[in-house]
């Protein structure tokens, strides 16, 4: 305890940096309508208590949700906090306070389906969505449902209300906030299960973290806590036992945390190789669409009429001048009020069209590349403008575009990562949940890396032999 104490007094002069993700929004952590510069949010106000009981002032640090471990052991702020949730793998990879809440996961459901979906037997073999990297995510898979992960707490819900989710699994406070802007949906009153927040820091940094539980402790004592929780109204029957289960010693830290971090990477093996199916069937389908909608545009510039080549162009502008991200946005969430595209379909037509209007532009190119000599003797020969082509021009074009098409494969195949945000969840996607559940990026990213090499590289050897084999003759 001596040493304990002198290691907080040598750094009690420097500000109590803590990194939360204001994007979260209220009560978490948001920012101040009368002062963005500032940020507010029940976390703030536990980082700010944190931050007096060990003589500091609080520094707030943006950061992306799902950096904020990374960035923790990484040293860009001393504690991470913002709806932090308390995990094995977390425990394993960092230092972790005790924890300061206990939330509720619960059920969200349509008002009409109150009474037909109460609990998780009922929705056997339903489509659920929940948050990837979360409590509820990793409960949803040991579940018979099947789980659709998102990568923010807005659109599980207005999905909830459209019909593309049965229900939404997730803490209680996403939740209660989710329907003070959303109508006709309800909480079903049984949790289904529960979990806890937590403060992190670096693994290095456990001497800070003993500070930590100390004045958590101290404040749950004396009342602080209750004071914050109820002003921001989250507080429940449920944090009174909770705060005596943590004051008791309940909760500490668990053992063995390295072996089971181990294990937990090795788990996530098949799941990764999983997605990646999915990636590179979702990728090949894509440019499949890309290629045919390519040449068709392509032809219609090249051989319509004046109405025919504005149309075309113009679509080839728009895409080509606009986020794929946006895109996908607009094909999912944008048209849902139209027609409910399946999100793998959504995902398909998106990267397929937009890839196409690149793709034209590549084939428009390589067909205006061939010589008009040749085109003219073809003619003289007789024929037609279907015969020149299919059999002087396609072939020529079909070798100038083959480098480019290949390099636009690759570059799709890596694109892919962006449908994540209309819940399919790929190889990429499933490497941030890996990462986020054991805190580390370095074995996730390696195999990510690794497993995107294996798809990639074996196209571009096929379209360098190709090319070899199918150059035009030197001489």
């Amino acid at each position: 305890m001596p040493v304990l104490f002198l290691l907080l007094t040598l750094i009690a002069a420097s500000p109590l940096r803590w990194g939360g993700d204001a994007e979260g929004g209220a009560p978490f952590v948001e920012a101040d309508p009368r002062d963005p510069t500032k940020v507010k949010g029940f976390d703030v106000e536990v980082a700010e208590a944190v931050a007096a009981g060990l003589g500091r002032r609080a520094e707030f640090v943006q950061v992306a949700f799902n950096e904020i471990d990374q960035s923790v052991e990484r040293g860009d702020f001393d504690i991470g906090m913002s709806g932090v949730e308390d995990t094995p793998g977390r425990r394993a990879a960092h230092a972790v306070s005790v924890p300061y809440y206990e939330f509720q996961e619960v059920l969200t459901v349509r008002a009409a389906d109150r009474d037909r979906f109460r609990s998780m037997a009922d929705l056997r073999g339903r489509r659920i969505g929940t948050l990837g990297a979360t409590i509820a995510y990793e409960f949803l898979k040991t579940q018979p449902v099947e789980v659709v992960s998102y990568e923010d707490d807005v659109h599980p819900y207005t999905d909830l209300r459209q019909g593309r989710v049965d229900a939404v699994l997730l803490d209680n406070i996403i939740a209660a906030r989710r329907l003070h802007s959303i109508s006709d949906l309800v909480i079903q009153p049984q949790p289904i299960t529960k979990g806890h927040y937590v403060i992190v820091l670096a693994r290095a940094n456990a001497a800070l973290r003993d500070g930590v539980d100390v004045v958590l402790k101290a404040r749950m004592g004396d009342g602080t806590l209750e004071r914050i929780y109820r002003k921001w109204g989250i507080w429940d029957a449920y944090q009174a036992p909770f705060f005596e289960a943590v004051l008791a010693g309940s909760g500490q830290r668990a053992a063995g945390g390295e072996t089971e971090h181990k294990s937990v990477e090795f788990a996530y093996l098949p799941a990764l190789l999983s997605a990646s199916v999915v990636t590179i069937v979702l990728s090949c389908a894509a440019m499949a669409l890309a290629v045919i909608v390519g040449i068709a545009i392509a032809s219609g510039r090249v051989y319509g009429n004046i109405l025919t080549r504005l149309i075309l162009t113009t679509y080839v502008e728009v895409i080509r001048g606009t986020p794929v991200l946006l895109q996908l946005f607009v094909l999912y969430y944008g048209l849902s009020s139209v027609i409910r595209l399946p999100a793998f379909l959504a995902a398909l037509l998106g990267l397929g069209l937009n890839y196409a209007a690149y793709e034209s532009e590549i084939y428009r190119g390589a067909l205006e590349a061939v010589p008009r000599g040749q085109l003219e003797a073809a003619r003289t020969l007789g024929f037609t403008e279907t015969q020149v082509l299919r059999l002087v021009r396609g072939p020529q074009a079909f070798r100038l575009a083959l480098a480019p098409m290949t390099n636009d494969f690759v570059a799709l195949l890596k694109d892919s990562s962006l449908v994540s945000v209309i819940t399919v969840v790929e190889l990429t996607k499933q490497t941030q949940i890996f990462a986020a559940n054991i805190g580390s990026w370095v074995i996730p990213g390696a195999l990510c890396a690794t497993l995107y090499l294996i798809l990639s590289l074996p196209l571009s050897r096929l379209a360098g032999k190709l090319e070899e084999r199918w150059k035009a003759p030197t001489s």
